[in-house]
């Protein structure tokens, strides 16, 4: 049996899917993950994909191209599969996706769906209330025959060894960006916080990606070590599986320190909800007020003057949250 598996939005979506790819490939023959440009990192850390088919599509992302049929006909082209899972968040839709595989001649097809899916789903499925976006994925992949087989936590494959990045010595991780604006905490804060960790004993290491480069340098200043720009997906995961503690916001690498076992301090918007995006299967602390007005709005830039939800979040805060995730290792 070949089996598709789809999530088209962001590498830390991908990884709440790996749990959901990995019960399908204790059962299919051969899986292929189509994601978009932003996940296909991601992808090709999971364990269970064999092939990785990369697709942005116009219903998803931040800057979602232009529909144009022949995108569309050469995708339908590259699809082979008897069966696929659709996996989305819960505010999207999957028939968009569903009418593609349709069309590209996929004969069994599974979603979560609120809206009627006509001829597109064979199978329409209900999620549970307020449940986690990785334990979502994981009900739908049973609900089409595909149980779990082990114990549901993300995983990635073997990380590299990161010594010649993070130098010999504990240390904690603390990233700064994030891939919205209103999800970030502010690079003050940031900097406060990695000399509060500095100054109680701590090695701080400062990650992000390459536009990330200002920020890090920012942030890391006299007391951390800059690491932006110098970690591609596989050597991040590497730098996150030899932190003590991962200090970050809602966004990628709270995921990836999962994935590869790390506690997380998770400075989260409540932009979106906590219970459905926090770190998961990793000891965590959930700092941020999730009651600001900016809750649920899904906002990308904060509505609210100051950013409140998070920057009422001292270091001190985050240091002791951090001590307490260690005292508990």
């Amino acid at each position: 049996m070949k089996a598709l598996v789809t999530r088209l939005d962001s590498f830390g979506d991908v990884l709440l899917a790996g749990p959901a790819v990995r019960a399908v490939a204790a059962r299919a023959d051969h899986v292929t993950l189509l994601c978009g440009s932003r996940g296909a990192p991601a992808a090709r850390l999971l364990p269970g994909v064999d092939e990785v088919l990369v697709w942005d599509a116009p219903w998803g992302g931040f800057q979602p191209p232009d529909v144009r049929r022949e995108d569309i006909d050469r995708l339908v082209d590259r699809i082979d599969a008897d069966t696929a899972l659709i996996l989305t968040s819960f505010h999207q839709s999957p028939l968009p996706t569903a009418l593609v595989l349709r069309l590209a001649g996929v004969r069994h097809i599974a979603a979560d769906s609120v809206d009627y899916p006509g001829s597109l789903l064979d199978l329409r499925h209900r999620r549970a209330p307020h449940a986690h976006e990785a334990e979502a994925a994981l009900d739908l992949a049973e609900a089409a025959g595909f149980p779990r087989p082990d114990d549901g936590r993300l995983r990635v494959r073997t990380p590299p060894r990161a010594d010649h990045l993070t130098g010999p010595g504990p240390y904690v991780v603390l990233h700064p960006g994030a891939s919205v604006p209103a999800r970030a905490w502010s690079p003050e804060r940031g900097a406060e916080a990695v000399r509060e960790l500095a100054a109680a004993g701590h090695r701080v290491l400062v990650t992000g990606g390459p536009d990330e480069r200002d920020l890090t340098a920012y942030v890391a200043g006299r007391y951390g070590t800059d690491l932006g720009g110098r970690t591609e997906a596989p050597e991040l995961s590497g730098v996150l599986a030899g932190a003590g503690v991962v200090v970050t916001g809602n966004t990628a690498p709270a995921h990836l320190a999962a994935a590869v076992g790390t506690p997380v301090v998770s400075l989260f918007a409540p932009v979106v909800p906590a219970e459905r995006w926090r770190p998961y299967g990793v000891p965590y602390v959930l700092l941020g007020d999730q009651n600001a007005p900016c809750a649920d709005t899904r906002a990308r830039d904060c509505p609210v003057p100051g950013h409140p939800c998070l920057n009422t979040v001292t270091a001190a805060d985050v240091a002791a949250a951090v001590e307490k995730l260690l005292g508990e290792a």
